[in-house]
């Protein structure tokens, strides 16, 4: 690409790209249970995971005694919607009102973590301590009512939020925008079973009852977790703080960095390792995982793997997007001049966008193929050394690629 060499990335196979699964809202095995959001005189979130159906009681109570008859035991119609809004007015471009700050990497979460209660800024402390833990964030929680059903719910910082969610749906400016404008977003599941249309205001029903607008639906990426409110939101409906918990480890044992939360957070935790199959999907491409995997089917012969390795050198996963030095752009590290002619609109969205996964991650299968990468060998080493001009990153891709063929054989 003619560009000067980066190191962004890291030497190990990472086991972080399988980071997108679809909640289905189901109780089957992988799917976390969150508890239900309820008037307690404790502190909050000190209640049995098991409960979570009793919960649901104790929620319509609490909405009664508050003034709001809430029909919870009866069968709702499919679609139970409020007045059409009014029309908006003018939208502010997100980049230039600020209004959320604008994607600059995917983090991956590689375990979910629900507490039995709040976790406290210690236990967060002896989390981020983990071995190869690199980032980690706590979100308040609860099961809440909507349409007449429970649904677990996470209250975020769009801001911050959108890093830990699929790339497809990281990059959607109009769900996190809707977010920040206090409207909730669900799943594509939610959205279907329960007959939710967009613009149109619903009940939900926590300590409070508001009435909010639905913004969106896209893949959230977490089992179980169905409906995303804005942090104003949660307050009103006093969702639980600090409840859930998302770590992201490149390179790590899942199954050691869930054994280690488990210690940490203690009895009552439930923890998810999102790398096991019963915690995942199928779908649209929801990982860099399943991104590099169809975009090696467009060139014969080449193995995702490379691509996997590339782009972890290159962004560590869109980790770090750039621009680099030398104004290297996205996920796989493009030069515009460069993108302009290989550049691919891998979502239909009826644009090549250099710092969108779903284009980049394409792009560097056609730019790698029209080197002769398919062709294996001496003509794949070519092809990388096209991709960047310097003998010991081949050699750094080459290697890193036989550490995932042997990490996902």
């Amino acid at each position: 690409m003619t560009r000067s060499p980066r190191d962004s990335g890291t030497t190990d196979a990472s086991s972080d790209l399988a980071d997108a699964v679809e909640p289905d809202g189901s109780a089957e095995p992988g799917i976390v249970r969150v508890p239900a959001r309820e008037r307690v005189d404790g502190p909050p979130g000190r209640r049995a995971l098991a409960l979570v159906v009793a919960g649901i009681a104790v929620v319509a109570a609490a909405a009664a005694t508050g003034g709001v008859i809430a029909a919870l035991n009866s069968a709702p119609p499919k679609t139970q919607t409020a007045s059409p809004p009014s029309a908006p007015g003018h939208v502010t471009n997100v980049a230039q009102g600020n209004q959320i700050a604008p994607l600059r990497r995917v983090v991956p979460p590689d375990v979910l973590a629900v507490a039995a209660r709040s976790v406290s800024s210690v236990q967060i402390g002896r989390i981020r301590k983990l071995k190869q833990v690199q980032d980690v964030i706590a979100v308040d929680a609860a099961a809440v009512q909507l349409q007449g059903r429970q649904i677990n719910t996470f209250a975020v910082d769009p801001s911050i939020f959108r890093s830990w969610t699929p790339p497809g749906t990281a990059k959607n400016e109009e769900l996190w925008t809707a977010l920040a404008s206090d409207k909730f977003i669900v799943s594509e599941t939610a959205m279907e079973t329960m007959g939710l249309r967009g613009g149109f205001g619903y009940s939900i029903v926590g300590k409070t009852v508001p009435t909010v607008t639905m913004g969106g639906a896209g893949p959230l990426g977490l089992p179980g977790i169905d409906m995303l409110v804005s942090l104003k939101t949660g307050d009103a409906l006093q969702l639980i703080p600090r409840l859930a918990v998302l770590v992201n480890a490149p390179g790590a044992d899942p199954k050691k960095l869930s054994s280690g939360l488990k210690k940490i957070l203690g009895a009552g935790a439930e923890v998810r390792n999102l790398h096991e199959k019963k915690n995942q999907v199928t779908g649209r491409s929801g990982s860099y995982l399943d991104l590099y995997k169809k975009a090696a089917t467009t060139c014969p012969g080449l193995s995702w793997t490379v691509l996997a390795a590339i782009g972890q050198i290159e962004s560590d996963h869109g980790r770090n997007a750039g621009p680099s030095s030398a104004g290297a752009l996205g996920p796989m590290q493009f030069m515009p001049a460069t993108w302009k002619t290989y550049g691919v609109d891998g979502d239909g969205d009826g644009k090549a966008d250099i710092m969108n996964p779903y284009d980049a991650v394409p792009g560097a299968a056609k730019y790698l193929c029209a080197n002769g990468a398919g062709g294996g060998g001496k003509h794949l080493y070519n092809a990388i050394f096209r991709y960047n001009h310097a003998d010991w990153y081949v050699q750094k891709v080459l290697n890193l690629a036989k550490a995932y063929a042997r990490t996902y054989s």
